[in-house]
């Protein structure tokens, strides 16, 4: 059969080919039709590219993608896919010849704007792609961050600001079973936690063929549907496991006549891979990266010369310059867990779901999946290595023996508690593989509002899904009830938010003034002399700056640092009086939503800026839009999707983007999801091809 391409109402791509092979490469075509800005930009992010059209905002990313080898990396994932399981392999690459296709008569504004014309991708460009995105997820540099606190304010300090943090993403998911559903089905239902991106990082399709028929949320450059999925018969969801499964090294290196030489923990100098790359820069001068690969891996931070500014070691100044290595499984596996893409489209029950997710690699996921015949499936997918305890804390010696990977950790599984599961990454079943988790605040919010009724249904999930209780608030509400001899004024305000119902909505302004005095808080502890060593961090390069920042971890830790039972001689309670007669003095004028605004993250600004809305929610809310505390309330972490999978009927099954469909700025399918999502309602799934208008054959 001719492969068909319809939409529905909202542009929704809806794609019906003859076999797996074809449906790919009209999802490529679409994709690339839809998303073809979009999808230059991820090619060039994973090539390290990306500078010689952006310029030198650029130039930080192409650095690290050049010294870290993500391009080179998915070409040997890719030859390994070919070797291994050539069907897979076989997919990707009509996957890309839909890409090529369609961006042939790719016209996004944002081409002409930058003189860029779409280029070719190659049949390893959506592992790169896969790769540049989800590299950084496990947070590898909040270990550079432990580094410098136990380095000035020692080991026992590190707790104090283990939360999920600046850099992070996560998700909510919960799985409601048929016991405690209206129809004796299952229902999984949830948000994925991402930055919030312009096109959006997800896009909802539709894929028919006559093995599989599944509608789920894609990444835009990637085959299938990874993450979420609903099959008719089961479906699943993911969350971040916030497992450890990058390592960091400090390495010894010289330069020889022949090259470099780095110290192995036998006491051995043993030659290094070297060479060099041109990053091109639009409207500069190229920049030389000096590419080096250890026995543990590519060398990211440093070189034989040390840092940029600061050749000594910040944990031992007279040793020899710093360089640092990173050690991630695809490295050092050449596989990224492709190999699941295509039997989650083929699944029909749970145990195929589960089967799949055996080949799954990173980032490490919890998972829920549900079917038909009452199968339930609550796991943790991924490759996490087996080796020492302080791997996973801190940058550790390449020199030092103990530090070596010795296979691999069996994954979780975990059931279900009265019926339902709640993941938000919290420290549930994927606790034995990681170091620092989300709070409980969202899972325990979410599990108690499950709690409240015996039965639900697919349309009952917006309310959790909206919620904007802040739990978190209690810290900072209990040292204020604890003041006395306050001004009149701030006394004033102190009672007004110890009545506050401790709901972060976009119309109140209660929700504002606690938001003023918890910035308050935050610069004040942050300014204090004793965390002033964390503010000089050494000259990492800039990429990993956003975690190596003082104020937005304290913001992030604020919790913590609250309740410790003593924080190095601070006097919280000052701090505390100090901001609440800062704001009574300097109340905001409005409400939450005046300054709590959407900003979603562009490679390029429009030419015609977007009045942006504001927002309900905070960090610890279930409804969990992020900003920095102290720094500033524009949210550009949230929730990236919403989705609601009825395992009693498909159309049943609801989602949402936080935009539209299309990526094209003008599209009448650009934006037109997001009063929708604003207001936490859902777009029907549709999957009767009668409801749906045909727009061509391909």
């Amino acid at each position: 059969m001719a492969t068909e391409i319809y939409r529905d109402a909202w542009g929704i791509p809806h794609l019906r080919a003859g076999g797996a092979a074809g449906l790919a490469h009209a999802q490529g075509l679409v994709t690339a039709r839809d998303r073809a800005w979009q999808l230059e930009i991820e090619r060039h992010r994973a090539q390290g590219t990306s500078a010689s059209f952006l310029g030198a905002g650029a130039l930080a990313w192409d650095r690290f993608a050049r010294r870290a080898r993500v391009d080179d990396t998915a070409r040997r994932c890719f030859a390994d896919l070919e070797r291994k399981d050539p069907e897979t392999a076989r997919w990707v690459r009509a996957y890309v010849d839909g890409v090529n296709e369609g961006l042939a008569g790719g016209t996004a504004p944002e081409f002409a704007r930058t003189g860029l014309a779409p280029g070719r991708w190659e049949p390893w460009t959506p592992l790169g792609v896969w790769l540049a995105t989800h590299i950084l997820f496990a947070g590898f540099p909040a270990k550079l961050w432990r580094e410098q606190v136990a380095t000035h304010l020692g080991a026992d300090a590190v707790g104090l600001f283990a939360t999920d943090g600046p850099g992070t993403s996560g998700s909510n998911g919960w799985l409601v079973s048929g016991e405690r559903s209206v129809t004796g089905q299952a229902v999984i239902a949830g948000d994925p936690h991402r930055w919030i991106e312009d096109p959006g990082v997800y896009q909802q399709i539709h894929l028919s063929c006559p093995e599989f028929d599944v509608v789920g949320l894609a990444v835009p450059g990637v085959p299938g549907i990874a993450h979420f999925g609903h099959t008719g018969t089961v479906a699943w969801a993911i969350t971040n496991a916030m497992a450890d499964y990058q390592d960091l090294y400090r390495e010894r290196l010289r330069r020889t006549g022949a090259g470099v030489e780095a110290l192995g923990p036998d006491g051995i100098w043993r030659r290094a891979a070297r060479h060099t790359e041109t990053v091109e820069v639009a409207g500069e001068e190229p920049v030389e990266v000096e590419v080096i690969e250890t026995a543990r891996g590519p060398v990211i931070i440093g070189g034989p010369e040390g840092l940029d500014g600061d050749p000594a070691d910040p944990a031992d100044p007279s040793g020899p310059p710093v360089a640092i290595s990173l050690r991630h499984p695809p490295r050092v596996t050449a596989d990224l867990g492709f190999g699941a893409l295509l039997p989650l489209l083929r699944a029909r029950r749970v145990a195929d779901v589960d089967r799949a997710f055996d080949h799954w690699a990173e980032p490490v996921n919890v998972v829920q999946a549900a079917d038909t015949e009452g199968g339930v499936l609550h796991r943790v997918a991924g490759r996490v290595p087996r080796r020492a305890g302080t791997n996973s804390l801190r940058v550790v010696p390449a020199w030092e023996p103990g530090h070596e990977w010795r296979g691999w950790h069996e994954t979780p599984r975990a059931g279900l508690t009265d019926g339902v599961a709640v993941m938000a990454n919290q420290r549930g079943p994927s606790g034995p593989l990681g170091v620092e988790f989300a709070p409980p605040h969202r899972a325990d919010r979410i599990a108690a509002l499950l709690a409240g009724k015996e039965r639900w249904s697919a349309a009952d999930m917006t309310a959790i899904h909206t919620d904007t209780h802040l739990v978190s608030a209690s810290s900072l509400l209990d040292h204020l009830g604890a003041l006395d001899d306050l001004t009149p004024e701030a006394a004033a305000l102190r009672d007004r938010l110890l009545g506050w119902d401790r709901h972060m909505d976009a119309g109140s302004a209660d929700a504002a003034l606690y938001a003023a005095v918890r910035a308050a808080v935050v610069r004040r502890l942050a300014a204090d002399p004793v965390f002033i060593p964390l503010t000089a961090p050494p000259a990492y390069p800039d990429l990993f700056q956003p975690w190596l920042a003082l104020l937005p971890r304290v913001a992030f830790a604020l919790e913590h640092l609250l309740r410790a039972g003593d924080l190095y001689g601070i006097d919280r309670p000052a701090a505390v009086r100090a901001a609440i007669e800062d704001v009574a003095v300097h109340p905001p004028a409005g409400v939450w939503g005046d300054t709590h605004r959407l900003a979603p993250w562009r490679a390029l600004e429009p030419e015609r800026p977007y009045d942006e809305p504001g927002l309900s929610g905070d960090h610890d809310c279930v409804l969990c839009t992020s900003g920095v505390p102290g720094l500033t309330d524009r949210a550009a972490r949230g929730p990236a999707a919403r989705y609601v999978w009825d395992l009693a009927r498909r159309d049943d099954s609801r989602w949402v983007v936080p935009l539209g469909a299309s990526g094209v700025p003008g599209s009448p399918h650009h934006r037109d999801q997001l009063p929708l999502w604003l207001a936490g309602d859902l777009v029907p799934v549709v999957t009767d091809w009668a409801q749906l208008e045909k727009e061509a054959d391909v």
